[in-house]
């Protein structure tokens, strides 16, 4: 939405006809089980293929303690969220930033929430342009030795024009095969990333189990990078809201439906992946474990074809959420007419925006450690556990107060220790990369 300050000079009814436009507001006709595949999409993106990459910086007990500490946390920080989406008779919360807003005021509150669900938005975006660009060129590479004298650069290209196309779609609602078509080969990938490193892994057991780190301060900064990783793959709470406000009122069984389907099957992804990629391959493993798995060519070939499938309509789940806020303050503030040229401008000028960055900064595990470190932690992990506390109060010492402050605890240590990691990620890996190549 637009800032503050805007929302107050107008009235109820300006507002009311401006979200009947706006792709979250505009149309709330979605059952349950929209919710459980906009939250496979948005959750099981591409940072499950960086687990066991991140297991390998931490170690088995460490890794999967890591882990298991994050699905409970933030599916318990999803139950907040779900659960103050209405807790107003009356109204709706249907964006992160209005939440805030009636937390801790119109200003502090926005200020509070925006900048950091946009960086999660965006950072999440470029690393998808990277990520589909880089599993289109995988699968081409095998399909034919041609392919591999083509640049990256051209098919982060090609994943940018279909989103140009794709970023079109009116609201929410409306993108709600491709991200079924999404939810679908997340799921499926993550499944044959599993079953092939388990083959591969019975074929050889020469692994090495110790962490990738060979001195104390590349364990160190590892352990960081690794908590990034894994906090990018608990991202989806900052769409959690917005997804929320596509279903009619009262809202929250149904939602609290769709997230309990969809966290089982984040689980059952997860922990897979992470167990499998990590025993088949130990401390060898890659940032993505689909390159690591060279054999079968035609199932790897399939696989990262899926994750090519997935980016695309995950990139779009999380894109609406900052098409939402621009038009919006291009409405609210700028007074400019909604319609399709609007629509046109806007969000192909998002998309070309998040193209560059990822062409330029194409480093995908240290992308994860820096952003996911960051700002996912944030909206994740703490942030609905601050406005619980805020806004239900809960008695001192009981559970939810009790729960509340771990998690804080957990997110806020996350947010200072994961970027350093990534940083250091991003600048080893720059000092050998030749841009544009």
């Amino acid at each position: 939405m637009a800032t503050p300050d805007a929302q107050n000079t107008q009235s109820e009814a300006e507002r009311e006809e401006i979200n009947k436009w706006l792709p979250i507001t505009a149309n709330r006709n979605a059952k349950w089980y929209y919710s459980t595949f906009h939250n496979v999409t948005a959750v099981v993106g591409a940072g499950v293929l960086g687990l066991p990459y991140a297991m390998s910086q931490l170690g088995w007990i460490p890794g999967l303690l890591a882990l298991s500490i994050s699905w409970i946390v933030t599916f318990y920080s999803f139950w907040q969220l779900i659960h103050m989406h209405e807790m107003v008779p009356g109204k709706r919360f249907d964006r992160y930033s209005e939440l805030g807003e009636y937390a801790y005021g119109p200003t502090v509150g926005y200020w509070m929430v925006t900048p950091q669900q946009l960086i999660v938005q965006v950072a999440t975006d470029i690393v998808y342009m990277v990520t589909g660009g880089k599993s289109l060129k995988k699968s081409c590479d095998m399909l034919h030795s041609w392919f591999s004298d083509v640049r990256q650069t051209y098919f982060i290209l090609v994943f940018a024009f279909i989103q140009l196309v794709l970023s079109q779609v009116p609201d929410f609602n409306s993108l709600k095969i491709v991200s079924l078509a999404a939810a679908v080969m997340s799921f499926a990938y993550s499944m044959i990333a599993f079953v092939a490193s388990i083959i591969r892994g019975t074929e050889n057991r020469n692994v090495s189990y110790g962490v990738r780190a060979h001195t104390k301060a590349g364990i160190v900064f590892d352990v960081f990078s690794s908590l990034g990783t894994i906090a990018f793959a608990f991202a989806g709470h900052s769409v959690a809201l917005e997804i929320q406000a596509t279903i009619p009122s009262p809202s929250k069984k149904p939602m609290w439906r769709g997230v309990v389907v969809a966290y089982i099957i984040v689980a059952i992804c997860y922990f897979c992946v992470s167990v499998g990629g990590f025993w088949a391959f130990g401390d060898q493993v890659d940032d993505d474990v689909l390159v690591t798995l060279e054999k079968p060519d035609w199932l790897i070939i399939i696989a990262n074809f899926m994750v090519f499938i997935h980016v695309l309509g995950s990139y779009q789940v999380f894109a609406i959420v900052v098409f939402d806020k621009i038009e919006s303050y291009l409405l609210q503030v700028r007074k400019l007419t909604p319609g399709r040229p609007l629509r046109l401008i806007t969000r192909s000028t998002y998309v070309a925006a998040t193209a560059f960055i990822g062409i330029l900064l194409p480093f995908f595990g240290g992308l994860l450690g820096f952003f996911g470190g960051l700002a996912f932690s944030s909206t994740s992990y703490f942030l609905p556990c601050i406005f619980w506390l805020a806004l239900k109060k809960p008695k001192r010492w009981s559970f939810h107060w009790f729960a509340s402050y771990v998690c804080i605890l957990i997110g806020v240590l996350i947010t200072i220790l994961a970027p350093i990691g990534g940083l250091r990620t991003i600048i080893v890996s720059a000092s050998t990369y030749k841009m544009f190549t």
